[in-house]
């Protein structure tokens, strides 16, 4: 009796606070249990265990990378919230509320395999489409940190030709910001963009795939933004019966005014009819009229942005606008989507947060590509050679050239490689030739990459894994300087600063060493690591 009146008490308490959660769950930790989930950006932090304290809260930010209110754990226990939820770690429990989803804890095995194909067969099954394979045949090119925000014809097929002159093979290449004449304007822009078609044909003649950046925000000052707010179709030139396709104002008055990295703009509204049809719409155009291959939808992590304002159907979340906006990456064969809620299992590469070109964040890759897979997006790759953040390479910025290599190194057997800034202007020629040496290390296991993402385009398995993925109950559950693609190849990159050896966990079975060497597992040996070197071993 004294129970049921503490239970409706705090309810009554909690009711009159304004905060009534859907569903609430307390889950023990097992003994020695591990768990991995909810969002890339904690990869670092997983496993979870019982000494982990921290709070993660998807109702309230997305943390800019891939997020799921979804856990596993090596136990073979799975937890799964449709909606977004609160999830706090500490004292040997892990506590999730939802404010309006339902909480399933679920045993769904013995192991962290058993777990996630359980999982991913349940809520998230796989599409059986690969992204375009090129993603996986050849290195990527991203334009950004050698033009930021000055994208030119000129330097664009300058930087693709020194790709290639300097024996690198071409591949997706992707034109970042600013190649438009402005947010929402998604035409060239006339004065940096003479001859935009033929700089794209040029750019395919050379073998390029090319994927233009695009966001879901539109300057208050273009011609777009006027066109969406009075609904005048971009087919027809009518009026659409539902004018306007922005997030309003809590009033309902106007088009919201929204805050993000690039100052103030409109937001489309990805519930509204309008501003669905008028993307869809600005993206077939460019395919058609310039010959795109497909896009880099940056900006995914809506939810930082949609607080505060009102939507269309008054009843979607923020995850039901990243959901919105996510699936236009299912429409062209060759699209990366950077910051995903929920869009698991699906054809689509994801790439990690950006990473700062530092020590730190090239030991956040690894076990942030575990995290990735893990949530149940096949196709990760590790942001970009020696780190995405462009103020890192700014003029007069510091290159460490050692990291710049060791990055290259991880990317290489990693399921795809990305570069941005150029290894010919920030490396002397020992550092380049190093780097040269991975892409080409890679070329060589390109088929096996190619046939490992339609393996797992069907199965929905991660192609990089964690030791404790393919090695249940070994102890390897807190490695994470090491990884796996399938089943086939064991990768320990050297990530420490001058780092001359490391020690590699070799798991059962019989490996071949990148020197030639067999060695038999389960074993534990040190490797020397000089900076030509990357370890790796295939199973024999």
């Amino acid at each position: 009796m004294n129970r049921a009146f503490a239970a409706a008490a705090a309810f009554l308490l909690t009711a009159a606070a304004g905060v009534l959660f859907a569903d609430e769950k307390t889950v023990e930790m097992l003994p020695g249990e591990c768990w991995w989930g909810v969002a890339t950006r904690f990869g670092s932090s997983m496993p979870f265990t019982s000494s982990s304290a921290l709070k993660i809260d998807l109702r309230k930010d997305g943390y800019a990378n891939q997020y799921a209110s979804f856990l596993i754990s090596d136990k073979g226990r799975a937890v799964w919230c449709e909606e977004q939820a609160e999830f706090k770690f500490g004292d040997g429990k892990i506590r999730i509320r939802s404010d309006k989803g339902k909480i399933e804890v679920v045993e769904a095995g013995k192991s962290l395999k058993d777990a996630f194909l359980y999982s991913s067969k349940r809520w998230f099954p796989p599409s059986g489409k690969t992204p375009d394979l090129l993603f996986f045949s050849a290195p990527q090119y991203n334009t950004w940190i050698e033009l930021t925000y000055h994208q030119n014809e000129k330097d664009i097929l300058a930087y693709a030709k020194s790709m290639i002159d300097n024996g690198l093979p071409p591949g997706v290449l992707m034109i970042d910001d600013t190649w438009q004449a402005g947010y929402g304007d998604w035409r060239f822009e006339p004065s940096r963009f003479r001859d935009p078609k033929g700089m794209m044909d040029k750019l395919h003649a050379m073998g390029y795939k090319v994927i233009l950046w695009m966001c879901p925000f539109v300057g208050m000052d273009t011609p777009s933004f006027r066109r969406i707010e009075r609904g005048n179709d971009p087919e027809t030139g009518n009026i659409h019966k539902e004018r306007g396709g922005f997030l309003r104002n809590k009033d309902g008055r106007g088009p919201a005014c929204v805050h993000w990295w690039n100052g103030y703009s409109a937001l489309l509204d990805f519930t509204h009819p309008f501003a669905r049809k008028w993307f869809k719409g600005e993206c077939d155009r460019l395919v058609r009229e310039y010959g795109a291959d497909g896009f880099k939808f940056d900006g995914g992590h809506l939810p930082n942005y949609v607080k505060g304002y009102v939507a269309h159907d008054k009843n979607a979340s923020g995850g039901d606008q990243v959901l919105g906006y996510a699936r236009f990456a299912l429409e062209y064969p060759a699209c990366e989507y950077r910051n995903a809620w929920r869009f698991q299992g699906v054809g689509v590469v994801e790439r990690l947060h950006d990473k700062h070109h530092r020590w730190k964040d090239l030991r956040d890759l690894v076990p942030g590509m575990i995290s990735g897979g893990l949530l149940g997006h096949p196709f990760m790759c590790p942001d970009m050679v020696g780190g995405g953040e462009w103020t890192s390479f700014r003029a007069g910025a510091k290159i460490d050239q050692e990291l710049f290599v060791r990055s290259a190194q991880v990317h290489a057997l990693c399921p795809m490689m990305q570069f941005s800034a150029s290894p010919w202007r920030v490396l002397d020629k020992e550092h380049q030739a190093a780097v040269k040496d991975a892409v080409a290390l890679r070329q060589r296991f390109a088929p096996r990459f190619v046939k490992l993402a339609e393996e797992c385009a069907k199965t929905g398995e991660p192609m990089l894994r964690n030791l404790e993925y393919n090695y249940p109950g070994r102890g390897y559950a807190k490695i994470k300087d090491q990884f796996m693609m399938g089943d086939f190849l064991l990768v320990a990159p050297q990530m420490e600063k001058g780092g001359k050896a490391r020690k590699v966990v070799v798991p059962p079975g019989s490996w071949r060493g990148d020197d030639g060497a067999v060695v038999e597992g389960p074993v534990e040996i040190t490797v020397q690591t000089p900076l030509s070197r990357l370890v790796y071993f295939t199973k024999e």
